[in-house]
């Protein structure tokens, strides 16, 4: 028998996340999988047990959301049907897993059918898909994009990513989807920064949740994978036929990793905003060391400026931090070297923080910006925190800051 709707759309009652990232899921292990573990679902077509065929008018008496057979991957398999029950839970909703962030990001874009995109900043690369999109509507449909502060209209949809890529700054969901409704407008909320609990988009206004899963819901820097979450059944069932047909399916092994890493996502949240907050506030510390002075091993005026919300000196984002983020600030943030030079040196002078792109997985990055964005400031490093010891991060970051320094001081001689 198939899993009921309602108990597995994300409403489990007073279960605690450590037991909904495991048993979300159990309707569906006893229908297609009897393992303790999840089986690897690599099959792409499986033997039809009582349906002669799954197209055209059969498809619409098959139940997609609650399926108690598999035909053909396009439309369900064994381990996505999994893990996005799994996901449904944690983020309070109906899940859809895609290729890629961008391909949820996208995927969006077609299900709201936007006149205009009201967005600011953020996550490069979801520019550049509003500009694929923009493409394939043509000229005879063209879409306009303005800023999230400017004034909204119906069938406006505002874009909102919060906390802010690559900085971690924090905007307010709640300000915003209060402006977009009032006039008729939709949002939807890039959480990819702040991953549940440590927000909850549904819960200040937001008509749709997007993650970059390859980020924090994988963790482990070995998938690509986006999610999109809304709230009603219909939606979902919308949104699954526009993604069978635009082909933005995430793989079955994507789905067995990202299902594997979620089991411990609770265990690795906390550590890593936990450490995040730390090393922001001893970073902080670092930035208000006069130049010629030195603090806790490093040279003054090496690093100036970090953005992390309650360690910088704004006030809207320190508050904003307890309304909207359970107190919890972002575990990938930025900092602002002295110079190009010091952005240049810092992210090969040390060892616990790898030079590279992307965050979220359990090993700590350090990333120049401007490496991947080609416009953003050479000065600017972005910094993903992962499981390390604090300390040891510390230590690490201390060893490259005086390395930055001493390369610098040694070119001018």
């Amino acid at each position: 028998m198939a899993p009921s709707d309602n108990s597995s759309k994300g409403d489990n009652g007073s279960l605690d996340i450590a037991t909904l990232l495991l048993h979300a899921d159990d309707d569906f292990a006893t229908v297609v999988d009897r393992g303790v573990a999840p089986s690897i679902s690599v099959s792409s077509s499986e033997a039809r047990p009582s349906f002669r065929s799954i197209q055209g008018a059969e498809l619409t008496s098959y139940d997609l959301y609650n399926p108690s057979a598999h035909a053909y991957s396009r439309y369900t398999s064994p381990i996505s049907t999994r893990v996005e029950r799994v996901l449904g839970a944690l983020c309070k909703g109906y899940a859809l897993t895609y290729a890629s962030g961008l391909a949820a990001g996208y995927a969006a874009l077609v299900f709201f059918k936007p006149k205009r995109i009201a967005i600011t900043a953020g996550y490069h690369g979801f520019h550049l898909t509003i500009k694929a999109y923009q493409k394939a509507r043509g000229a005879s449909d063209p879409l306009e994009v303005i800023g999230l502060d400017d004034a909204y209209k119906p069938g406006d949809l505002v874009w909102l990513e919060t906390p802010l890529n690559p900085t971690g700054e924090l905007r307010d969901t709640k300000a915003y989807a209060d402006k977009a409704h009032a006039v008729g407008a939709k949002i939807v909320v890039d959480s990819t920064f702040a991953p549940p609990p440590l927000q909850d988009p549904f819960q200040w206004g937001a008509d749709c949740v997007m993650h970059s899963g390859t980020k924090y819901l994988g963790g482990h820097s070995d998938l690509l994978c986006g999610v999109l979450v809304v709230k009603t059944r219909e939606q979902w069932d919308e949104l699954q036929a526009d993604r069978t047909f635009l082909g933005n399916i995430l793989g079955s092994l994507e789905s067995f990793l990202l299902l594997r890493s979620l089991r411990t996502f609770h265990l690795r949240i906390p550590r890593q905003f936990e450490t995040a907050a730390k090393l922001a506030e001893w970073i902080g510390r670092l930035t208000r060391i006069p130049i010629g002075e030195e603090w806790d091993g490093v040279p003054g005026g090496v690093v100036v400026r970090v953005w992390y919300p309650g360690v910088s000196e704004d006030k809207e984002q320190a508050e904003l931090l307890k309304t909207r983020f359970n107190g919890k600030g972002p575990a990938c943030f930025s900092i602002m070297m002295a110079n190009r030079d010091y952005g240049n040196l810092l992210p090969h002078a040390v060892k616990c923080f790898t030079p590279a792109t992307s965050l979220g997985g359990v090993e700590s990055l350090i990333e120049q910006r401007s490496t991947s964005h080609p416009g953003a400031d050479p000065r600017l490093i972005r910094l993903s925190i992962g499981v390390e010891a604090l300390e040891d991060l510390k230590e690490d970051l201390r060893r490259g800051f005086r390395a930055a320094f001493k390369g610098v001081e040694k070119a001018k001689m």
